[in-house]
């Protein structure tokens, strides 16, 4: 069975919204890029999906934007061919690699565990609180700004449980961010 990982940004105070920690930097770059490489897929609900396509599909140039430095492309890479499913009862299509998720979501994803690989992840707001609700999350990956943010989306707004976390791996990086990666105790998952 593959591991369900939820990966985010996340401010000091809790903030997710996607600029409201650090600019990204070369040590965090190679970070979530190694993130996109040990994933045997992606999942993505509609707005995620949106977003990260609108930033991270290649053009159909092929060749990456301007504003794209080298220590992005290969995030691009990574997260551009990467399967993806996407969880939306709107869209009609998910063409970037894509696959529509529909109906009994807690479902779909207890199959796509079941299959074999290195293991999936998730990213987003939305869609990793209904994962977390029905406990479906295998690890918990944070990269914590040395931040406070102040307003905005924060992390796991809504929980129905509170989730015992045990702390499996830390890393400091230059800029002050520290990525922490926890997996629920034993016994402690929400039904």
């Amino acid at each position: 069975m593959r591991p369900l990982r939820y990966s985010i940004n996340v401010t000091l105070d809790g903030c997710c919204h996607h600029e409201a920690g650090l600019p990204p930097d070369e040590e965090s770059m190679r970070f979530w890029t190694a993130e996109m490489e040990r994933a045997d897929a992606l999942l993505f609900g509609r707005v995620t999906y949106q977003m990260m396509e609108s930033a991270w599909r290649r053009p159909t140039t092929g060749a990456w934007p301007d504003w794209m430095d080298e220590s992005q492309t290969p995030f691009a890479d990574a997260i551009d061919r990467a399967k993806k499913y996407v969880v939306s009862s709107t869209l009609s299509e998910a063409d970037w690699n894509g696959e529509l998720v529909r109906g009994d979501v807690g479902q779909a994803i207890r199959m796509l565990k079941q299959e074999p690989g290195e293991g999936l992840w998730v990213g987003g707001v939305t869609l990793p609180l209904a994962l977390a609700d029905l406990g479906l999350i295998d690890e918990y990956e944070f990269l914590v700004q040395p931040v406070l943010a102040g307003h905005g989306p924060t992390l796991l707004t809504g929980l129905r449980e509170r989730i015992q976390l045990e702390l499996v791996d830390r890393q400091e990086f230059r800029s002050g961010a520290v990525a922490v990666r926890y997996r629920p105790r034993a016994g402690d998952r929400p039904a």
